[in-house]
């Protein structure tokens, strides 16, 4: 009689180490995207770091101290072996010092004029454009994968294996400015 039943025995177990296997593909595949998505990011965080410079020589005569606070947080800022949240709060103020050194150009009408200026403030908000978009593609790779790590029954193979959520990627982009409250 065991005969007989061990055909069924072989197949559900063949299907269940099947599903594991496929389940198992799918959290090394989401981590890689995680990883992906990640690059881009730091892809155009380093455009970023590479125009500052030419930022700071242009409004270097304008606003020193704004120039030199920015020059002090790039030289400080964190290796990309940092975590997520560490180099986030590092990119953030990073982004204030941008924004105080391009208010420092509001000040100045010849320098808000010049056309070396402007260029470099175009390039900018390209940049933080591209910035913007990689951080949100990140950040949906991201949920996906902490959804399949949470998630019943997927959830148990992740404590097997040790994965383990990700943070999200946020941060204050230069660029952004906030919206004057308008009482009526």
């Amino acid at each position: 009689m065991s005969d007989e039943y061990t055909p069924i025995i072989l197949f559900a177990g063949l299907v269940a180490v099947l599903w594991l296997v496929g389940m198992y593909n799918n959290f090394i595949k989401r981590r890689n995207m995680i990883e992906e998505q990640w690059s881009g990011i730091d892809v155009a965080l380093r455009r970023r770091y590479n125009l500052i410079p030419n930022l700071i020589e242009a409004v270097k005569g304008y606003g020193k101290h704004e120039s030199e606070t920015l020059q002090r947080t790039t030289e400080q800022r964190v290796a990309n072996g940092a975590d997520i949240a560490q180099r986030a709060a590092t990119e953030s103020e990073i982004s204030r010092s941008l924004n105080s050194l391009l208010a420092v150009a509001e000040q100045y009408p010849d320098l808000k004029a010049s056309q070396n200026f402007l260029g470099l403030q175009n390039s900018l908000n390209e940049i933080e454009k591209e910035i913007q978009e990689a951080r949100r593609r990140y950040n949906a790779a991201v949920r996906k994968f902490n959804t399949l790590v949470e998630s019943f029954p997927s959830n148990i193979m992740a404590k097997m294996f040790k994965f383990q959520t990700y943070n999200y990627f946020t941060l204050e982009l230069a660029t952004q400015r906030e919206l004057p409250k308008v009482d009526f």
